[in-house]
């Protein structure tokens, strides 16, 4: 940890790699900074797929890391830092904390410049995820635990006063997928890394058939040759609902999202690049759960769906959904589609929607 009488970087690097989620909620903390501390040089590594997160905000310095090909390896890791190492970068923020994380930041802290590692909170994950009846409690939002690393860092921000992302203009590549715009606009990102956060299809189907009922356009989301077939396939039930996964790069999937009115997602990266445009995110719940900190950025809590607590009291079974608790598969089936339509209908109601 810093002393408190040592002066603020000038040049801070910032580190994360994945995933697409956990590398869009480090979005906002990177605009804090920008906003709180203009004079601030700040310098992004991640993959390059993710670079088009931070083309939105201003004089932010994006270093690609390829640890597939040329920065493979420890070699490869030693030729990334020593390409940072001439940028004059004078303090780092592991927002990751993985071995490649840590491999970076030690030939960091042998040149003297310090280093804040990302606190995971292992033991309180532990205790949340024992598969046993308990009384959980929150844990600190991932996005707060980010902010932390800058306070230690002598770059203390205040997340409350962060403006996020403006809606932005939609090319006319855009346009030609989604038509004009004389109704509600609902993003719909049905999957999830893993099965054991992803809503059933059938469910998830009814869900969007309401929803096309009362007259909103939905635009689905996904990635990958399977999914993009399944989202294909639900969308030619109606000229309402449109499959978005292999039509748009991802720069303009994000542009699309921002002007959306509601997104509805699983504990899953779409909801996290929907809050960083401010745009109201409904998520819904399997084996994970929100006290484990990864609800999207300034979403109330209200607008997370969670299985039935009571019928499946083991939940959480896992921080990331990774673990299969037998007996625990269906649990997401507890949440009627009804209820989520009820949700998002109040959501686009609201006068706050944006």
């Amino acid at each position: 940890m810093l002393e408190n009488d040592l002066n603020p970087p000038k040049h801070l690097l910032i580190m994360r790699l994945s995933a697409i989620g956990d590398v869009a909620m480090i979005v906002p903390v990177v605009l804090a900074l920008r906003q709180q501390y203009p004079e601030l040089k700040i310098t992004v590594l991640s993959r390059p797929f993710f670079k088009p997160f931070f083309a939105y905000i201003p004089d932010i310095n994006f270093n690609e890391a390829d640890v597939e090909n040329s920065h493979k390896g420890l070699k490869g890791l030693y030729k990334l830092y020593k390409g940072l190492s001439f940028s004059g970068i004078d303090a780092f923020a592991d927002l990751h904390k993985v071995f490649r994380s840590k491999v970076i930041a030690t030939f960091f802290k042998l040149n003297k410049i310090p280093v804040i590692h990302l606190v995971k909170g292992r033991a309180e994950r532990k205790e949340l995820t024992a598969l046993k009846p308990k009384k959980i409690s929150a844990m600190s939002s991932i996005t707060d635990r980010h902010a932390e690393v800058c306070k230690q860092l002598n770059l203390p921000i205040n997340l409350s006063k962060v403006n996020l992302i403006d809606k932005q203009p939609l090319s006319n590549k855009i346009q030609e997928i989604t038509g004009s715009r004389n109704s509600k606009w609902l993003g719909i990102a049905p999957f999830a890394t893993y099965e054991t956060k992803m809503y059933p299809l059938k469910l998830m189907e009814k869900v969007i058939s309401l929803m096309l009922q009362e007259g909103v356009k939905i635009f689905l989301f996904g990635g990958g040759e399977n999914e993009e077939q399944q989202l294909k396939l639900i969308a030619s039930k109606s000229d309402n609902c449109i499959n978005i996964a292999g039509n748009l790069t991802f720069k303009q999937e994000l542009d699309l999202i921002s002007n959306l009115d509601l997104m509805l997602s699983m504990d899953s990266g779409n909801g996290h690049m929907a809050a960083m445009f401010a745009v109201p995110v409904v998520t819904m719940w399997g084996n994970t759960h929100p006290f484990a900190g990864f609800v999207p950025f300034r979403q109330p809590s209200e607008n997370s769906l969670l299985s039935d607590l009571k019928l499946y009291p083991f939940i959480p079974t896992s921080v990331y959904g990774n673990k299969i608790v037998t007996g625990y598969t269906d649990c997401m089936k507890t949440i009627q589609p009804e209820l989520v339509v009820d949700k998002i209908k109040q959501l686009l109601e609201s006068p706050n929607t944006k």
